[in-house]
């Protein structure tokens, strides 16, 4: 666990039975739970990316692993607590690949060279339709994301919620992605299948990340929309 403060200001993890967290409401304590693993066919997708990518690690030379190791000495993620981390190269290297492995995209084995994360304007939900599961989105034409071969934008939708829930924060299943053209872009607005039918009156939360020809990934940008 982590915190802050004399006794606990902040606190992130589990002790012995006890789990700490934080919402909108502040800080919390709960029972620790022992999550069930249904082993579903989009698990195993997830699970196999993760187990390619982090075998390829091995794989790479020398020099890239610690050109790796340098991406991730000059980008440091935030922790449970927003405190700022060092998560290595081969998390960078994973964090920025399993995504593309994921959707069936070229790894990026050589290290971003921009000490940057992937820049990425907010994209935006103009409707979804509960009859078709049809989701429309519109993003900005000139992220290089959109502008570059090699360049994604990975598009998660959530199973639906009640509208009365305002805060959201996963999990999220892949729905589709926009694919980066450097010779034709693709245009705004999109039209994104959503994971998990829907009905009328429901919220779906969507989480999108933009992936640079270079390796670089965003950071997620995540939103709600109802269904109508």
């Amino acid at each position: 666990m982590k915190f802050k403060g004399t006794i606990v200001g902040e606190a992130s993890g589990s002790v012995a039975s006890l789990c700490f967290s934080h919402n909108r409401g502040g800080q919390y304590i709960r029972n620790r739970a022992v999550p069930t693993n249904p082993q579903t066919a989009q698990q195993q997708v997830v699970r196999n990316a993760v187990a390619s990518v982090c075998g390829n690690w091995s794989l790479l030379t020398a020099a890239q692993r610690a050109a790796w190791d340098t991406y991730a000495l000059n980008v440091p993620m935030a922790d449970s607590l927003g405190e700022p981390r060092n998560v290595g190269g081969i998390g960078m290297y994973m964090r920025s690949n399993v995504p593309r492995v994921q959707d069936i995209r070229a790894r990026v084995d050589t290290a971003p060279a921009t000490f940057t994360l992937g820049p990425i304007t907010p994209p935006a939900i103009t409707s979804i339709t509960a009859s078709t599961s049809v989701m429309i989105i519109t993003f900005t034409a000139t992220d290089l994301w959109d502008a570059t071969t090699g360049g994604f934008l990975f598009v998660y939708t959530s199973r639906p919620f009640s509208a009365a829930i305002n805060y959201f924060n996963g999990p999220y299943r892949l729905a589709g992605r926009v694919i980066g053209n450097t010779g034709s872009p693709p245009t705004s607005p999109q039209n994104v299948t959503i994971a998990f039918p829907c009905i009328a009156g429901q919220k779906v939360g969507v989480k999108f990340r933009a992936s640079l020809a270079d390796g670089r990934l965003s950071a997620a940008i995540r939103l709600t929309a109802v269904a109508v």
